[in-house]
C-alpha cells in the first residue's frame, strides 16, 4: 500500500521520521514484551521496506534495548517513546514501527491481533479482526 509521505515522531519531538509506503499487514501485538515496552494492552506496528523509511531528525537520540531472545526495540533516550522493533532474525530489509507515533493520518487499518496467547488478562479483543495465538502463521 502506498501512502504519500507519512510523518512520525516521538513524544518530545526530538526524533522524527518519514515513511513513504507501508505494507498492508499491520497487527496489534499482544506479546508480553510489547505490552511491557508500550505500557499498554497491546502495541500496533506497521511495516515498511527499509528504503521507504528514513529518520529525518534525532537519529543520535535513538537507544536500543536488546531482549534475551535477540529482538531489538528502539526508543527515544529523552522521552522513552517506542519507535521500532526488529526480530532477532531481521535481515534489515524491513522496518517495523509503532503506528502510535505517526503524526499523519493513516488510511489503512490494522488487520489482525497476534500473540493473543499472551494477552493481558484484563483486556479482551472483541473486534472482528482475526486473532492468532502466536504469529500470523499460527492457527486461530
Amino acid at each position: 500500500m502506498s501512502s504519500s509521505s507519512l510523518k512520525g515522531s516521538c513524544l518530545c519531538g526530538a526524533i522524527k521520521y518519514e515513511v513513504t509506503s507501508i505494507l498492508p499487514q499491520m497487527a496489534h501485538c499482544h506479546c508480553t514484551m510489547c505490552r511491557k515496552f508500550h505500557g499498554a494492552a497491546f502495541a500496533t506496528f506497521g511495516v515498511a521496506r527499509s528504503a521507504d523509511f528514513k529518520w529525518l531528525q534525532g537519529k543520535e537520540k535513538l537507544k536500543t534495548y536488546r531482549a534475551d531472545n535477540g529482538a531489538a526495540r528502539q526508543f527515544c533516550e529523552d522521552c522513552g517513546s517506542s519507535l521500532t522493533f526488529a526480530a532477532s532474525d531481521c535481515d534489515g530489509l524491513f522496518v517495523e514501527f509503532s503506528l502510535g507515533t505517526l503524526d499523519s493520518p493513516l488510511a489503512i487499518k490494522p488487520d489482525a491481533h497476534i500473540y493473543c496467547r499472551y494477552k493481558a488478562d484484563w483486556y479482551e479483543p472483541n473486534d472482528a479482526l482475526p486473532k492468532f495465538p502466536e504469529g500470523r502463521d499460527s492457527s486461530e
